[in-house]
């Protein structure tokens, strides 16, 4: 039984990170139909913001994901006004070959500057894990969690109590009547591409310190946003949430009492299931055509 209660710590710390990362797709997607492939890549970016500021500015591990922050969600805002405010860009194609050109030089940009050799961000935290009776974690995990945590709950917070996040909500269930009503959709547009490239770049800091930071890791990150998303339905907040959630587990049970070659491989394995059978996600329902 303890062993069950150390995979779900486990999984709890890796899941919030998940959902952030779903969340900031998913809210992209449900807002201005935009499939945005590069979301793994502004996850990367994260990271490597975490690590200059770390690593090379000798920037406190704070304060770096602050910056981290900042700089996705300023780079969100410049990818949206550059490349997708465009009277002719209606065509949805046209806009997911943007996203994987934008995904594509910002991977090589990112190899460009640091290499492809791994970069490990330290933390100011001990190496000791912290026990509580039978079960222990990292002081690191139990950081990102209680990070990612607080994120998730301002989050909900600042969609269901605030005119910003009623603007938002009203402008995802209906563009046309959001304008009447005097909401600037573009500002919107533009806001929420800048805050779901910043939950990833938030994400990619979180969790590079549990790991190593590459200019490859993005291409994991999207691919696992994407399950997220499908597992939760495309466009559904809090589906997204709880996707994220639900493939940490699958993949820590996975690994634990099955293989843990194929940890990365039980959560797609899961979302072909899902598509199988509820090809909505798990927690939306499905749409009347017609």
């Amino acid at each position: 039984m303890d062993e069950i209660f150390q995979h779900i710590v486990n999984a709890m710390v890796l899941g919030s990170t998940y959902a952030l990362l779903g969340i900031g797709l998913t809210i992209i997607f449900g807002i201005m139909r935009v499939v945005n492939f590069a979301h793994g890549e502004l996850y990367t970016l994260g990271a490597y913001v975490a690590y200059g500021m770390v690593a090379l500015l000798k920037l406190d591990f704070f304060s770096s994901i602050l910056v981290a922050a900042a700089v996705g969600m300023l780079v969100g805002a410049l990818i949206e006004f550059v490349f997708l405010r465009r009277k002719d860009l209606k065509n949805i194609d046209e806009v997911m070959l943007i996203m994987i050109g934008i995904m594509i030089v910002m991977q090589n940009l990112e190899l460009l500057a640091w290499g492809g050799v791994a970069k490990i961000i330290p933390t100011p935290f001990s190496q000791d894990p912290i026990s509580f009776g039978s079960i222990s974690i990292a002081p690191t995990r139990l950081f990102v969690f209680g990070v990612a945590a607080v994120l998730l709950f301002i989050f909900y917070l600042g969609i269901e109590r605030t005119r910003f996040g009623l603007a938002i909500r009203a402008t995802f269930q209906d563009q046309d009547a959001a304008r009447i009503v005097g909401v600037n959709v573009k500002r919107i547009y533009t806001l929420t591409f800048a805050l779901g490239s910043a939950m990833a770049a938030v994400a990619g800091a979180l969790l590079a310190p549990m790991f190593v930071a590459t200019p490859m890791m993005g291409d994991l990150a999207s691919l696992k946003a994407f399950a997220i998303v499908i597992l939760g339905g495309l466009g559904n907040l809090g589906g997204a949430a709880l996707g994220g959630f639900l493939l940490a587990f699958i993949e820590e049970f996975g690994a634990s009492y099955i293989s843990s070659a194929y940890r990365d491989a039980f959560g797609f394995l899961v979302i072909i299931i899902v598509m199988l059978f509820r090809p909505q996600g798990l927690f939306s329902v499905k749409e009347r055509v017609g």
